[in-house]
């Protein structure tokens, strides 16, 4: 058996045990010795983020050859129409090349709200333009890459949350805090 930690990073939090630049990293929240990520989220990003002791399942999850999928939650500004959704779909080309094709769809708040934790610090609001939500399922791991795949269809990302990665979620973690498994 080989331990895993299922860890909900917050916002603001760097996916590393070294603080870089005085932002906070892993050793803030995590004081389990010889543990590594197994993968990373950019420091604007929050959710499931996972680390263990053994190298070949810490390979087996980050490498992209595998194809473990990944479930992004997006609050996008505006509301994607059905075009968009299906260019997502479809893969897109960015600047590093194309995206393989993901699951998309836009999902309703309440279906996520439940699940979901408020940001610290919340996200900017503007009265005249609407938000929405996409869940988005991806086997590949580009740099930024939900983001940069939302922004190509004209629909920025302003929060985005990893819910799940394979078969474990971040469901009943609260930010900051880990659950301990044995796989």
């Amino acid at each position: 058996m080989t331990d895993l930690y299922l860890f909900n990073k917050p916002f603001g939090v760097i996916s590393q045990f070294t603080e870089l630049d005085s932002a906070a990293s892993l050793a803030n929240f995590i004081s389990v010795p010889n543990i590594y990520p197994a993968g990373r989220l950019d420091k604007d990003s929050e959710g499931l983020l996972l680390l263990t002791n053994n190298g070949s399942l810490q390979h087996k999850i980050s490498d992209p050859k595998n194809k473990m999928e990944k479930t992004y939650w997006a609050q996008v500004e505006g509301i994607p129409n059905q075009k968009a959704i299906e260019q997502l779909k479809q893969g897109l080309k960015l600047k590093d090349g194309l995206t393989l094709p993901a699951k998309a769809r836009l999902i309703d708040e309440d279906e996520i709200l439940p699940k979901l934790w408020p940001r610290t610090p919340p996200i900017r609001y503007r009265a005249k333009i609407p938000t929405s939500w996409i869940e988005l399922k991806i086997k590949q791991g580009k740099n930024r890459q939900v983001r940069r795949m939302t922004a190509a269809v004209g629909f920025p990302t302003l929060r985005l949350v990893r819910y799940a990665i394979g078969d474990w979620t971040v469901s009943n973690i609260e930010p900051g805090q880990y659950k301990q498994i044995s796989v």
